[in-house]
């Protein structure tokens, strides 16, 4: 299969070709030319880039796929769809399914269902049994099986010493923690940001505290146990402060934030949208732009689509009554431009710095290099509506709006599409 794509913009800083616009060939699943003014062969598919970008494949670090057991939300199927239509050429799935990825064989169910899918996808296991916090759930065994990490699926572990345990034992075998950023005892039954927004829509809300609080308690025990944590899609400027003294302190903290907590801020709960109601919640202005410091200083490491697919029952409901999350795979891109991040930092957030992050390999923009590449057009606008959505759920604020920043096209294991 014979790919040449002409004039493309390089956005890779560990290619040779970064910045610079070539043509690009690819043939038997690898990079074979890099140049300018190369000649369409016969047979040869040819994609006119005409302004748009070539970067490493996007890797997402949090998202959730139904299956197995809760596929009328997502499956396999409509998931990685999905996540090639927002770019993303690897995934890293969430553990609560029914049953809970929590030992060898869902590790392995996972992986032998996604073998060859032009989207690599990778489960990370629970920490605990049935992610309830109690009993270490078959960690080492789900690592040897191909888990890339363990969390607890958008739930904070309260007891102190469990969490203590599980990071001296996911230290023996080099395993890594994501750890949610949410006191239980502080957040209590509230949906929304805690502030003046709030109060005035006469809805209880989660302090900043709480999120606070947690991320100090698992820093502490990390330094603790001289083990690595991740912090998971962070939400406050005070949580950016706290991590960025801790790298500085030498501590083995990485985060990561979820796209739409750079744009969608609290004022947003006016109508109690049911599709913005998500955790962490949306919170201020001062914090968007807080995690948006953080992203180019360093301070946080990735960026996360946190893409929560619901049937409609799930969210067309009061807002108090209304699940969390909403789908976000297809919308990260637009989200981050939106934002005002360049393509440099897009693609050190949403391609490198994600798989570094779980030791993965880094697909290269070279010559020989095996094809694993993102073509993305910053300029481009687009419907996201009933046609252009590839996932089984619709429950998006974005939902029939027009977005500017599109996927044009995905290249990875010899399999390609053009969107």
């Amino acid at each position: 299969m014979s790919l040449l794509i002409k004039g493309i913009t390089i956005a890779d800083a560990s290619s040779e070709f970064n910045g610079k616009t070539c043509d690009l060939r690819v043939e038997n699943e690898s990079i074979v030319e890099i140049g300018s003014g190369l000649s369409a062969k016969k047979s040869e598919t040819v994609f006119e880039a005409n302004g748009a970008v070539l970067s490493p494949g996007f890797f997402d670090l949090n998202c959730f796929f139904g299956e197995p057991g809760l596929e009328t939300k997502e499956d396999i199927k409509t998931g990685t769809a999905a996540a090639a239509a927002g770019g993303f050429t690897g995934v890293a799935i969430m553990p609560n399914t029914k049953p809970v990825i929590q030992s060898k064989s869902e590790v392995e169910y996972v992986i032998n269902k996604t073998k060859g899918n032009l989207v690599d996808v990778h489960p990370i296991g629970a920490i605990s049994q049935g992610l309830e916090g109690k009993e270490l759930a078959e960690m080492f065994d789900m690592k040897q099986a191909g888990a890339v990490a363990f969390a607890e699926a958008g739930k904070a572990i309260a007891d102190d010493g469990f969490m203590s345990r599980a990071l001296q034992y996911a230290l023996g075998f080099d395993g890594l923690l994501f750890s949610h950023p949410e006191n239980k005892s502080l957040a209590g039954k509230a949906h929304v940001n805690e502030s003046a927004t709030t109060i005035l829509l006469g809805m209880k809300g989660i302090p900043a505290l709480a999120e606070e609080i947690q991320i100090s308690r698992d820093i502490f025990l990390a330094q603790y146990h001289n083990a690595p944590i991740h912090i998971s899609n962070i939400s406050t400027s005070g949580a950016v402060a706290i991590i960025k003294k801790a790298k500085k302190d030498g501590i083995k903290v990485t985060c990561d934030v979820a796209a739409h907590q750079l744009v969608f801020t609290e004022d947003l709960l006016n109508d109690f949208d049911s599709n913005y109601k998500v955790k962490p919640p949306l919170r201020s202005k001062a914090d968007n732009k807080a995690l948006i410091a953080g992203l180019k200083d360093g301070t946080i490491d990735a960026i996360s689509s946190q893409h929560r697919p619901h049937e409609i029952e799930f969210k067309n409901v009061e807002f108090e009554i209304a699940s969390y999350g909403i789908i976000t795979l297809q919308t990260v891109l637009p989200l981050l431009l939106q934002a005002g991040l360049e393509a440099s930092l897009i693609v050190d957030k949403l391609a490198i710095s994600p798989r570094k992050l779980l030791k993965l390999q880094v697909p290269e923009i070279k010559v020989g290099a095996k094809a694993n590449f993102t073509v993305f057009n910053p300029n481009k606008t687009w419907e996201f509506n009933s046609e252009t959505n590839q996932s089984k759920s619709a429950n998006s604020p974005l939902f029939n709006t027009t977005l500017k920043g599109k996927v044009e096209l995905v290249y990875n294991n010899g399999q390609y599409n053009i969107y």
